[in-house]
Protein backbone atom coordinates (compact mmCIF):
# COMPACT_ATOMS: atom_id res chain seq x y z
CA UNK A 1 0.00 0.00 0.00
CA UNK A 2 2.98 2.14 0.75
CA UNK A 3 4.37 1.70 -2.52
CA UNK A 4 1.15 2.28 -4.20
CA UNK A 5 1.08 6.07 -2.64
CA UNK A 6 4.66 6.53 -3.72
CA UNK A 7 3.70 5.62 -7.13
CA UNK A 8 0.56 8.06 -6.98
CA UNK A 9 3.12 10.79 -5.37
CA UNK A 10 5.88 10.36 -8.53
CA UNK A 11 3.00 10.44 -10.94
CA UNK A 12 1.69 13.09 -9.59
CA UNK A 13 4.75 15.59 -9.57
CA UNK A 14 5.59 14.04 -13.28
CA UNK A 15 2.64 15.67 -14.01
CA UNK A 16 2.32 18.95 -12.52
CA UNK A 17 6.31 19.19 -13.75
CA UNK A 18 4.56 18.57 -16.81
CA UNK A 19 1.94 20.91 -16.46
CA UNK A 20 4.13 23.85 -15.00
CA UNK A 21 7.19 23.23 -17.85
CA UNK A 22 3.72 23.70 -20.61
CA UNK A 23 2.49 26.84 -19.08
CA UNK A 24 6.17 28.12 -18.35
CA UNK A 25 6.56 27.57 -22.64
CA UNK A 26 3.44 28.80 -23.41
CA UNK A 27 4.16 31.74 -21.71
CA UNK A 28 7.37 32.27 -23.11
CA UNK A 29 5.24 31.99 -26.52
CA UNK A 30 2.90 34.91 -25.52
CA UNK A 31 5.81 36.97 -24.35
CA UNK A 32 7.32 36.40 -28.05
CA UNK A 33 4.47 37.14 -29.55
CA UNK A 34 3.74 40.81 -27.45
CA UNK A 35 7.72 41.26 -28.24
CA UNK A 36 7.20 41.39 -32.29
CA UNK A 37 3.74 42.91 -32.16
CA UNK A 38 5.55 45.72 -30.07
CA UNK A 39 8.37 45.53 -32.02
CA UNK A 40 6.60 46.20 -35.19
CA UNK A 41 4.37 48.90 -33.89
CA UNK A 42 7.61 50.65 -32.92
CA UNK A 43 8.70 50.36 -36.55
CA UNK A 44 5.90 51.76 -37.56
CA UNK A 45 6.11 54.43 -35.01
CA UNK A 46 9.70 55.22 -36.07
CA UNK A 47 8.78 55.18 -39.85
CA UNK A 48 5.87 57.64 -39.41
CA UNK A 49 8.01 59.74 -38.03
CA UNK A 50 10.70 59.65 -41.03
CA UNK A 51 7.91 62.33 -42.13
CA UNK A 52 8.21 65.05 -39.29
CA UNK A 53 9.04 68.53 -40.27
CA UNK A 54 12.08 68.38 -37.76
CA UNK A 55 15.33 67.36 -39.19
CA UNK A 56 16.55 66.64 -35.63
CA UNK A 57 13.38 64.07 -34.72
CA UNK A 58 13.51 62.42 -38.28
CA UNK A 59 17.65 61.62 -37.95
CA UNK A 60 16.75 60.38 -34.55
CA UNK A 61 14.06 58.14 -35.84
CA UNK A 62 16.21 56.96 -38.51
CA UNK A 63 19.23 56.35 -36.08
CA UNK A 64 16.76 53.53 -33.81
CA UNK A 65 15.74 52.22 -37.30
CA UNK A 66 19.35 51.95 -38.18
CA UNK A 67 19.46 49.67 -34.96
CA UNK A 68 16.90 47.27 -35.38
CA UNK A 69 18.37 46.73 -38.98
CA UNK A 70 16.35 44.12 -41.10
CA UNK A 71 13.57 43.86 -39.56
CA UNK A 72 12.76 47.35 -40.55
CA UNK A 73 13.49 46.85 -44.01
CA UNK A 74 9.59 45.63 -45.22
CA UNK A 75 8.13 49.19 -43.56
CA UNK A 76 11.31 50.92 -44.78
CA UNK A 77 11.20 50.08 -48.51
CA UNK A 78 7.24 50.26 -48.77
CA UNK A 79 7.93 54.19 -47.71
CA UNK A 80 10.88 54.41 -49.82
CA UNK A 81 8.22 53.39 -52.97
CA UNK A 82 5.11 54.38 -51.93
CA UNK A 83 4.73 57.18 -49.75
CA UNK A 84 3.16 60.23 -50.80
CA UNK A 85 5.55 62.51 -48.38
CA UNK A 86 8.76 63.21 -50.68
CA UNK A 87 10.33 64.12 -47.14
CA UNK A 88 9.34 60.61 -45.60
CA UNK A 89 10.63 59.18 -48.75
CA UNK A 90 14.24 61.03 -49.23
CA UNK A 91 14.69 59.79 -45.19
CA UNK A 92 13.97 56.49 -45.82
CA UNK A 93 16.38 56.12 -48.70
CA UNK A 94 19.12 57.34 -45.97
CA UNK A 95 18.05 54.89 -43.53
CA UNK A 96 18.50 52.16 -45.82
CA UNK A 97 22.18 53.35 -45.63
CA UNK A 98 22.48 53.55 -42.33
CA UNK A 99 20.64 49.59 -42.16
CA UNK A 100 23.36 48.21 -44.68
CA UNK A 101 21.14 44.90 -46.05
CA UNK A 102 22.20 44.36 -49.38
CA UNK A 103 18.65 43.00 -50.22
CA UNK A 104 17.64 46.67 -50.27
CA UNK A 105 20.05 47.02 -53.50
CA UNK A 106 17.15 46.83 -56.12
CA UNK A 107 14.55 48.86 -54.53
CA UNK A 108 17.46 51.66 -53.91
CA UNK A 109 17.66 51.09 -58.22
CA UNK A 110 13.82 51.60 -58.66
CA UNK A 111 14.04 55.16 -56.25
CA UNK A 112 17.03 56.40 -57.88
CA UNK A 113 15.38 55.16 -61.81
CA UNK A 114 12.12 56.00 -61.02
CA UNK A 115 11.60 58.94 -58.40
CA UNK A 116 10.82 61.99 -59.72
CA UNK A 117 12.16 64.24 -56.84
CA UNK A 118 15.94 64.73 -57.26
CA UNK A 119 16.56 64.48 -53.98
CA UNK A 120 15.32 61.13 -53.56
CA UNK A 121 17.02 59.81 -56.56
CA UNK A 122 20.68 61.72 -54.68
CA UNK A 123 19.61 59.86 -51.37
CA UNK A 124 18.88 56.86 -53.19
CA UNK A 125 22.28 56.67 -54.81
CA UNK A 126 24.23 57.41 -51.47
CA UNK A 127 22.90 54.49 -49.79
CA UNK A 128 23.82 52.36 -53.10
CA UNK A 129 27.42 53.56 -52.80
CA UNK A 130 27.82 51.65 -49.31
CA UNK A 131 27.16 48.20 -51.18
CA UNK A 132 30.31 48.26 -53.24
CA UNK A 133 31.07 45.88 -55.98
CA UNK A 134 27.89 44.46 -55.68
CA UNK A 135 26.26 47.43 -56.92
CA UNK A 136 28.57 47.63 -59.81
CA UNK A 137 26.26 45.55 -62.06
CA UNK A 138 23.58 47.27 -61.40
CA UNK A 139 24.71 51.04 -62.01
CA UNK A 140 26.13 49.70 -65.23
CA UNK A 141 22.97 48.37 -66.86
CA UNK A 142 21.47 51.81 -65.42
CA UNK A 143 24.45 54.02 -67.44
CA UNK A 144 23.68 51.58 -70.53
CA UNK A 145 20.02 52.32 -70.59
CA UNK A 146 19.54 55.98 -72.53
CA UNK A 147 16.07 56.20 -71.24
CA UNK A 148 17.84 57.50 -67.92
CA UNK A 149 18.68 61.20 -67.66
CA UNK A 150 21.71 62.86 -67.66
CA UNK A 151 21.75 63.63 -63.68
CA UNK A 152 20.62 59.60 -63.30
CA UNK A 153 23.50 58.99 -65.19
CA UNK A 154 25.86 61.33 -63.00
CA UNK A 155 24.60 60.06 -60.05
CA UNK A 156 25.28 55.97 -60.93
CA UNK A 157 28.85 57.28 -62.30
CA UNK A 158 29.59 58.85 -58.46
CA UNK A 159 28.53 55.65 -57.04
CA UNK A 160 31.09 53.87 -59.40
CA UNK A 161 34.06 56.63 -58.45
CA UNK A 162 32.92 56.07 -54.96
CA UNK A 163 32.80 52.40 -55.00
CA UNK A 164 36.62 52.35 -57.30
CA UNK A 165 38.79 51.42 -54.88
CA UNK A 166 36.81 48.96 -52.90
CA UNK A 167 36.31 46.90 -56.20
CA UNK A 168 39.01 47.63 -58.89
CA UNK A 169 38.78 44.19 -60.47
CA UNK A 170 35.07 45.24 -61.48
CA UNK A 171 35.92 48.58 -62.14
CA UNK A 172 38.77 47.62 -64.61
CA UNK A 173 36.16 45.36 -66.34
CA UNK A 174 33.85 47.74 -66.27
CA UNK A 175 36.68 49.87 -68.68
CA UNK A 176 36.30 48.01 -71.55
CA UNK A 177 33.12 48.16 -71.79
CA UNK A 178 31.92 49.11 -75.48
CA UNK A 179 29.39 51.47 -74.02
CA UNK A 180 30.59 55.21 -73.74
CA UNK A 181 28.91 56.11 -70.63
CA UNK A 182 30.26 52.93 -68.67
CA UNK A 183 33.67 52.98 -69.98
CA UNK A 184 33.81 57.13 -69.22
CA UNK A 185 32.35 56.44 -65.90
CA UNK A 186 34.93 53.45 -64.75
CA UNK A 187 38.06 55.29 -66.41
CA UNK A 188 38.12 57.79 -63.75
CA UNK A 189 36.44 55.66 -60.69
CA UNK A 190 40.05 53.78 -60.75
CA UNK A 191 41.57 57.38 -59.63
CA UNK A 192 42.62 55.71 -56.12
CA UNK A 193 42.66 52.53 -56.91
CA UNK A 194 45.97 53.23 -59.43
CA UNK A 195 46.87 56.29 -56.85
CA UNK A 196 47.09 53.78 -53.82
CA UNK A 197 48.70 50.68 -55.83
CA UNK A 198 49.81 51.90 -59.09
CA UNK A 199 48.52 48.80 -60.97
CA UNK A 200 50.03 48.81 -64.57
CA UNK A 201 46.78 46.73 -65.51
CA UNK A 202 44.85 50.17 -64.38
CA UNK A 203 47.75 52.08 -65.86
CA UNK A 204 47.26 50.71 -69.58
CA UNK A 205 43.65 51.18 -69.39
CA UNK A 206 43.93 54.69 -68.87
CA UNK A 207 46.75 54.97 -71.55
CA UNK A 208 44.93 53.52 -74.15
CA UNK A 209 41.37 55.21 -73.48
CA UNK A 210 43.34 58.52 -73.73
CA UNK A 211 43.03 57.41 -77.67
CA UNK A 212 39.43 56.20 -77.83
CA UNK A 213 37.43 56.39 -80.20
CA UNK A 214 34.84 58.24 -78.24
CA UNK A 215 35.81 61.69 -77.27
CA UNK A 216 33.66 61.48 -73.71
CA UNK A 217 36.53 58.79 -73.25
CA UNK A 218 39.34 60.52 -74.05
CA UNK A 219 38.61 63.51 -71.62
CA UNK A 220 38.03 61.53 -68.57
CA UNK A 221 41.21 59.57 -69.61
CA UNK A 222 43.05 62.98 -70.13
CA UNK A 223 41.36 64.90 -66.69
CA UNK A 224 42.33 61.46 -64.81
CA UNK A 225 45.81 61.37 -65.93
CA UNK A 226 46.01 65.05 -63.93
CA UNK A 227 44.65 63.94 -61.03
CA UNK A 228 47.85 61.07 -60.21
CA UNK A 229 51.37 61.07 -59.54
CA UNK A 230 53.33 62.08 -63.11
CA UNK A 231 53.17 58.71 -65.21
CA UNK A 232 56.30 59.81 -67.26
CA UNK A 233 54.96 57.24 -70.50
CA UNK A 234 51.37 59.39 -70.71
CA UNK A 235 53.38 62.85 -70.75
CA UNK A 236 53.94 62.39 -74.58
CA UNK A 237 51.14 61.58 -75.24
CA UNK A 238 49.04 64.16 -73.33
CA UNK A 239 51.52 67.15 -75.01
CA UNK A 240 50.56 65.81 -77.97
CA UNK A 241 46.66 66.09 -77.57
CA UNK A 242 46.97 69.74 -77.40
CA UNK A 243 46.29 69.41 -81.14
CA UNK A 244 43.66 67.83 -80.85
CA UNK A 245 40.78 69.27 -83.44
CA UNK A 246 38.09 69.22 -79.99
CA UNK A 247 38.38 72.12 -77.88
CA UNK A 248 37.30 70.17 -74.83
CA UNK A 249 40.57 67.93 -75.41
CA UNK A 250 42.69 70.78 -75.90
CA UNK A 251 41.66 72.08 -72.10
CA UNK A 252 41.23 68.74 -70.22
CA UNK A 253 45.35 68.29 -71.73
CA UNK A 254 46.05 71.86 -70.92
CA UNK A 255 44.58 71.31 -67.46
CA UNK A 256 46.49 67.80 -66.37
CA UNK A 257 49.81 69.69 -67.48
CA UNK A 258 49.34 72.10 -65.59
CA UNK A 259 48.42 69.86 -62.95
CA UNK A 260 51.69 68.04 -63.24
CA UNK A 261 53.38 70.87 -63.34
CA UNK A 262 55.09 69.39 -66.71
CA UNK A 263 57.90 71.85 -67.85
CA UNK A 264 58.62 70.54 -71.29
CA UNK A 265 54.84 71.27 -71.99
CA UNK A 266 55.58 74.83 -72.09
CA UNK A 267 57.13 75.01 -75.33
CA UNK A 268 53.84 73.36 -77.19
CA UNK A 269 51.05 75.72 -74.89
CA UNK A 270 52.85 78.66 -75.80
CA UNK A 271 52.63 77.70 -79.17
CA UNK A 272 49.06 76.17 -78.70
CA UNK A 273 48.58 80.41 -77.29
CA UNK A 274 49.53 82.20 -80.06
CA UNK A 275 47.27 80.05 -82.46
CA UNK A 276 44.16 79.34 -79.63
CA UNK A 277 40.40 80.83 -81.33
CA UNK A 278 38.55 79.19 -77.93
CA UNK A 279 38.56 81.58 -75.18
CA UNK A 280 37.62 78.96 -72.30
CA UNK A 281 40.59 76.93 -73.54
CA UNK A 282 42.84 80.59 -74.14
CA UNK A 283 41.76 80.90 -70.30
CA UNK A 284 43.30 77.71 -69.04
CA UNK A 285 46.56 77.78 -71.31
CA UNK A 286 47.35 81.03 -70.36
CA UNK A 287 46.99 79.88 -66.34
CA UNK A 288 49.17 76.61 -67.22
CA UNK A 289 51.56 78.24 -68.71
CA UNK A 290 51.57 81.06 -65.92
CA UNK A 291 51.49 77.78 -63.23
CA UNK A 292 54.35 75.96 -64.66
CA UNK A 293 56.35 78.75 -64.79
CA UNK A 294 56.18 79.61 -61.36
Amino acid sequence: MLEAENKKLVNDSKSKLTNEGEKKINRIKTIEKIRVKSNQDNIKFLIKGLSDSNGLVRRRHAEELGIIGKDALPELINALLHSKDVIQRRAAAKTLKLVKDPSALPHLIKALTNDSDPVVQCSAAGAIAIFGESAVNDLIILLENQKHTEMQHGLASWCLEFIGVNAPNAIKKAAESKNTKVKSAAISALEDHIRLSQDQEAIQLVKSAINDKAEDVQIEAIKLVGKLYKIESLIPILISKLKHKNPEIRKASAWSLMQLNVKEALKELKKLLEIEQDKNVTKIIELAIRKINE
